[in-house]
C-alpha cells in the first residue's frame, strides 16, 4: 500500500512539473517542433496599459538567458502566444509591424521586405484572435517560420532572417515589453 501511495504521489508531482502556470495559462515545459524536442526557455505575460494581452513562451533546443545566443542559434525554435485578449487581425498586424520597425533600421527593413510581406499576409487572412487562441511561430531550418493558429497551419515564411526579425519583437533592443523579454529569457 505504501509503495502504491509513493508511486501515485510521484506521478502527481511529475505531472505538475510538466507545465508551468503563467497568468492562468498552462505552459508546457517541452514542445515538439519539426521532429525536435524543445525546452521551455521562459514565459511571461504581455501587458498593455492594464490589459493582459497574451502569454508569450520561448522554446529552444538548449536554454539560454542571452538574446544574442537565441538570434545566433540556427536550430529549431518556437514562440508560442497564448491569447488572453481578443483583437482583429489589423490590430495584431499593427502590433507586429510596430515592434519589428522599432528593432530594425530602414535598410534592414528593406532587406526583409518580401519575407515580412508574406508574414503580414498570413495574419491579414485571419479575421482576428480570441481569448484562448494559440499562435505558434515555429522556426524549422531549411523550411522557415511556420505560422500555426489553433492547430491549423496558416503558412510558412522562408529564411532565417525573417525569424530573427520576429524574435526581436520580444528579445530585441526595443522589445514590446522589457519584463516579457526577461521572462522569455528566463532572467529572474
Amino acid at each position: 500500500m505504501n509503495k502504491l501511495l509513493v508511486l501515485a504521489c510521484g506521478l502527481f508531482l511529475s505531472l505538475n512539473v510538466a507545465a508551468r502556470d503563467v497568468a492562468d495559462v498552462r505552459v508546457p515545459e517541452t514542445a515538439q517542433v519539426g521532429g525536435a524536442t524543445l525546452q521551455l526557455n521562459g514565459a511571461g505575460t504581455r501587458t498593455k496599459v492594464i490589459i493582459d494581452v497574451y502569454v508569450g513562451a520561448l522554446y529552444l533546443g538548449k536554454t539560454t538567458n542571452s538574446a544574442d545566443a537565441v538570434f545566433a542559434d540556427a536550430g529549431v525554435k518556437r514562440v508560442a502566444l497564448h491569447m488572453l485578449y481578443g483583437m482583429k487581425s489589423s490590430k495584431l498586424l499593427d502590433a507586429f509591424k510596430t515592434a519589428i520597425d522599432a528593432n530594425h533600421s530602414a535598410a534592414e527593413l528593406t532587406a526583409l521586405d518580401a519575407g515580412l510581406k508574406k508574414f503580414y499576409a498570413i495574419f491579414d487572412a485571419v479575421s482576428g484572435v480570441s481569448p484562448g487562441d494559440t499562435i505558434f511561430l515555429d522556426y524549422i531550418p531549411a523550411v522557415g517560420t511556420r505560422v500555426t493558429i489553433n492547430g491549423k497551419e496558416r503558412g510558412v515564411v522562408e529564411g532565417a532572417e525573417v525569424n530573427r526579425a520576429l524574435l526581436k519583437i520580444w528579445l530585441g533592443a526595443n522589445p514590446v515589453e522589457n519584463s516579457l523579454k526577461k521572462d522569455m529569457l528566463g532572467i529572474k
